[in-house]
């Protein structure tokens, strides 16, 4: 018997330490030849560690969350016979495979775009799986008897979310609109289901949880306490008639052919692009140990994605050359990246400017916090139909709130005031869009 340490490997340019994100492995376990031992987070992705040799494991380097530097050990392996020695510092030099990237952005909230029942919202980057009209819930109500037969049940998808959280089939819950909504479900959780009153909140208590903040939930951690202590935010917001953009994209997607469906993210993008040259000092990066601000002159835009990972930021490269039609087949391509883990490091990295949305949550307002290190991050809001005077009669008009925040020390209140209305005359005059 001898034992072979297994050192933490050179896995990338600049790296010099890594996180423990998760242990495949325990000590006592027997593992053979590249079997799957770790992975380990960098500041550029998640890399799968497989074992160099087959043997028992007597040693690991600590627990889940904890950083160790390259070139200390990983984990300790009892092998049969003797280590060939040379060979096994042949393998180290030579590093690992690294795998899929896995790399977190900052906490920006994802874009959306739902359009349902006469609400319109901004919906997500790509399609999300298909939801059945009726689930079996996992955990079903007390007195929730699974109807019989296939019944459409219309709800958006926030009330679907919690009404499975909640384990209550929504079959079961009769709709005073033309759809179930968050005061439905509620009545149904309180009076619902024949059995009287029931006291509001969850039926059944819950033990305390403890997680661990490790990962890439840490490093969403770590970029936004950057970014807040190191940068002066001010937001700015104002509404914006979105009327007119909405009919022109409902036209489009009308004439579309085998062309990817239009949402309302391309055509935001392409008047963030042409209004942005008047405005060079909002699609920079600023590097405050260096005291230098550098203003981009092509526009690599930021998208936030919500993964099963965590929150990622696929950038969409020189989006100022590309149509509408072209940004529509890049967002899904880099969300369903971003999404899956193939997306790379490249495709992760770099942007100068972020787009930002809270999705069907929408609000009246945000104040997105700044993707560290740029000096602005842009936030449409919720779009709703509304009552409007325009030329003295009262219209139904689509509005959103659209907010914009900024880095202070290099972007002035007037700067950012002036850009929002010139971003807005183009998304209120949406033939400009199409005008070279």
């Amino acid at each position: 018997m001898s034992k072979y340490i297994f050192n933490l490997p050179d896995i990338g340019e600049g790296i010099a330490e890594a996180e423990i994100v998760k242990w495949h492995i325990k000590v006592g376990d027997v593992v053979a030849e590249d079997d799957q031992l770790a992975d380990v987070m960098t500041d550029k992705a998640t890399v799968e560690m497989e074992a160099p040799v087959s043997g028992k494991i007597v040693a690991v380097a600590g627990e889940e969350g904890d950083i160790i530097a390259i070139g200390s050990m990983l984990v300790e392996i009892e092998v049969e016979g003797d280590v060939d020695t040379e060979k096994m510092e042949e393998l180290e030099a030579s590093g690992q495979d690294s795998g899929a990237p896995d790399q977190a952005g900052p906490d920006v909230v994802e874009l959306e775009q739902v359009i349902e029942n006469k609400e319109i919202n901004y919906n997500k980057l790509e399609e999300s799986a298909p939801q059945k009209d009726s689930e079996e819930p996992a955990t079903p109500a007390p007195s929730a008897a699974p109807k019989t037969g296939s019944e459409k049940v219309l709800a958006t998808p926030a009330v679907r979310q919690r009404a499975r959280e909640l384990g209550v089939d929504l079959t079961l819950v009769k709709a005073q609109g033309e759809h179930i909504r968050h005061s439905d479900l509620d009545a149904y959780l309180n009076y619902g289901s024949g059995q009287g009153y029931r006291p509001s909140g969850s039926s059944q208590k819950r033990d305390d949880e403890v997680i661990k903040v490790i990962g890439m939930r840490r490093k969403i951690a770590q970029n936004m306490a950057e970014s807040k202590r190191n940068i002066p935010h001010f937001s700015y917001v104002d509404e914006i008639d979105m009327t007119e953009l909405e009919d022109m994209r409902a036209d489009l997607n009308a004439n579309r052919g085998g062309r990817p469906k239009l949402t309302m993210l391309p055509l935001l993008i392409v008047a963030i692009c042409k209004s942005l040259p008047e405005f060079p000092m909002l699609n920079a990066i600023y590097d405050d140990e260096a005291g230098i601000v550098t203003r981009h002159g092509a526009v690599h835009l930021g998208m936030a994605t919500q993964t099963d990972q965590g929150l990622m930021v696929p950038v969409l490269k020189d989006a100022q050359d590309m149509n509408v039609w072209q940004l529509a087949t890049e967002i899904g391509r880099l969300a369903a990246a971003a999404r899956n883990g193939s997306a790379k490091p490249a495709e992760l990295s770099g942007s100068t400017l972020t787009l930002t949305s809270l999705g069907p949550l929408g609000g009246i307002a945000t104040t997105p916090v700044i993707n560290r290190p740029e000096v602005a991050i842009i936030g449409p809001n919720k779009i709703v139909e509304r009552p409007m005077i325009v030329d003295g009669e009262i219209q139904a008009r689509k509005l959103m709130n659209l907010s914009i925040s900024c880095d202070h020390r290099v972007v002035d209140g007037y700067d950012a005031a002036s850009y929002v209305q010139a971003l807005k005359h183009f998304l209120e005059t949406p033939v400009l869009l199409f005008a070279d």
